[in-house]
């Protein structure tokens, strides 16, 4: 009863629901004149035109009778101007009574009740307890991923949203989502912005300003975190009082340039572990190629681990046989030493790494540009605008002007001498589209590209990309990195780091017994109990009860995980 209450009252308060209901009411008004008018019609024609006498009962029952195309035949006119009247009468109740009627109604009521409904069904603040609560002031592309994450963690989040079908659609999508204006100070207080974890703003850079500013009206204190996409927006944002600046595209483009191995710096460094370091090299022009992992040599004489094997967009566990092909890019982990050890070893032979053609010049392409000139690559360019172009002159070695998908245009941008090509430009058809055609022209390219949507990751390896970064996870993984205050650790192709409590079905066996790696597709990091931390333990290892387990793998075989092992 309170919701219809309350539905009821934000009905009635709106200034259109009262316009809409006179004009409603004069439409009813005018249909009752002309049914009167009808009724006292056919008694004039009846008494005057046939010679019969009927009750008004009953000249208003001919009348609806006609009017709504029922038509019983019981009362008639044998006159020709009686059935001209009645065809009169037929066809303004067809126009009148079953056809404008319904359509005033819907338009006038019904639509405003249900909008009403709406309004009224999404949250417009959370309980007085709420705390350490996230807020994401816009469901975007990394919303999602956010907040699988979140809930991976069980941190409570909400997600503000205006438009009240939007709000009523990812309520019942099960989404936290709170009805609200994004820059407005009572939307906050309504969050309880000021118990809140952590504010992510990710909407445009002058609006997170406005977010910013907002917020520290409300909470002095507490943590925001703003995305942006124009370099000269960072001191802006700082000025409004955000703590922490995320140039999400820059760091997509640096993160696509690392994907390179070149020179003495062959390894990437993905984050750290404890006091571990995560990294992943390309066997590409590497004395590795063709050998298998225990061949390799690589635990013996570097003492760095493989836990796993990039093939084709997908994270294998790095099995002593499993052959390195010429497009693996093996993870490690080990100390900073024994990186450096692992890189004079990559460094036998020399990169014969050529001009990198980057195809699309935006924040993302130029922000890799940069990067790899840091190398001391060849760096060719390719965009279709030529305002971009004449804006990274200074960045690349050469700039064409020009359609990525037009064969002539690819070949002056200096396809032919490149032997890796990036892929950059926001929009995931179109470098689907340029990973076919750039491997049809060109069989033994490298392809490293990026995406914006998840769904389109296995689309992309399809179509011949050899590694794949989605902005979605990316931007996802530099929020929670700040909210569990530890570094980001960027995998790529939708890879993440699990914690988790040691399942208790799992306590006693070996990790070979358990069957993780076969059963789900994780690999398994490290097992963690208070005495002691194992990084990438042996199949022999027993799995200890009272100790977490940390998981390198997606959000799915997580959930499967769980499933099994619960």
């Amino acid at each position: 009863m309170k919701f219809l209450a309350t539905q009821i009252t934000y009905f009635f308060q709106q200034n259109q629901t009262r316009q809409n209901l006179n004009a409603l009411l004069k439409y009813v008004l005018l249909l009752l004149a002309v049914i009167t008018i009808f009724t006292i019609l056919f008694h004039f024609l009846m008494f005057y035109a046939e010679g019969r006498d009927y009750s008004w009962i009953t000249g208003l029952y001919w009348t609806l009778t006609v009017m709504s195309t029922l038509g019983f035949g019981d009362i008639t006119f044998e006159s020709d101007i009686g059935r001209a009247f009645s065809i009169v009468v037929l066809l303004s109740g067809i126009i009148l009574l079953l056809i404008m009627l319904p359509f005033a109604f819907i338009r006038f009521f019904y639509a405003p009740w249900i909008e009403a409904q709406i309004h009224t069904q999404t949250p417009r603040e959370v309980s007085p307890d709420t705390e350490g609560h996230v807020i994401i002031c816009r469901y975007d592309s990394i919303a999602p991923n956010l907040i699988k994450r979140l809930n991976q963690h069980r941190i409570p989040y909400f997600v503000i949203e205006s438009d009240p079908v939007i709000a009523a659609q990812l309520f019942n999508d099960d989404i936290s989502v709170v009805q609200g204006e994004v820059d407005s100070r009572i939307t906050y207080e309504r969050l309880r912005v000021a118990k809140a974890r952590m504010v992510f703003a990710n909407v445009e850079d002058t609006v997170n300003t406005n977010i910013t500013l907002t917020i520290r009206e409300v909470a002095p204190n507490v943590s925001v975190a703003a995305t942006v996409s124009n370099n000269d927006s960072i001191d802006i944002l700082e000025l409004s009082g955000a703590t922490h600046i995320l140039p999400l595209k820059h760091d997509l483009g640096v993160q696509l340039a690392n994907r390179i191995s070149v020179g003495s710096d062959r390894t990437h460094l993905i984050g750290n572990f404890n006091d571990w370091q995560i990294v992943e090299f390309s066997v590409h022009d590497s004395p590795l190629k063709g050998r298998k992992i225990r061949e390799t040599g690589i635990r013996e004489l570097s003492g760095v681990s493989i836990i796993g094997i990039w093939e084709s967009g997908k994270l294998l566990p790095a099995e002593p046989n499993a052959e390195l092909s010429e497009s693996s890019i093996p993870v490690g982990v080990g100390t900073s030493e024994q990186v450096e050890k692992l890189n004079e070893m990559l460094e036998v032979t020399e990169s014969k790494t050529g001009a990198v053609l980057i195809l699309g010049g935006g924040r993302v392409g130029r922000a890799a540009a940069r990067e790899l000139k840091k190398k001391n690559l060849t760096v060719f360019m390719v965009d279709l605008n030529k305002d971009v172009c004449s804006n990274i002159n200074d960045i690349a070695d050469r700039v064409t002007v020009g359609d990525a998908a037009d064969r002539e245009t690819l070949m002056r941008g200096g396809l032919r001498e490149a032997s890796l090509v990036i892929l950059s430009t926001n929009n995931d058809a179109v470098n689907i589209y340029l990973s076919i055609y750039c491997r049809r022209l060109k069989p033994d390219l490298r392809i490293v590209s990026r995406i914006t949507h998840e769904r389109n990751l296995e689309a992309i390896h399809r179509a011949g990309a050899d590694f794949v970064l989605n902005y979605a996870p990316l931007g996802a993984e530099t929020v929670m990195s700040l909210i569990l205050g530890r570094e980001p650790v960027i995998f790529g192709e939708g890879i993440e780091m699990f914690k988790i409590r040691m399942p208790a079905r799992l306590a006693g066996m070996t990790l070979e017994e358990s069957r993780i790696g076969s059963l789900t597709g994780l690999i398994v990091l490290s097992i963690q109990t208070d005495d002691e931390n194992i990084i990438n333990p042996h199949p022999s290892t027993i799995l200890p009860l009272k100790s977490r387990i940390s998981l390198l793998g997606t959000g799915e075989q997580l959930e499967k995980l769980k499933l099994l092992f619960k």
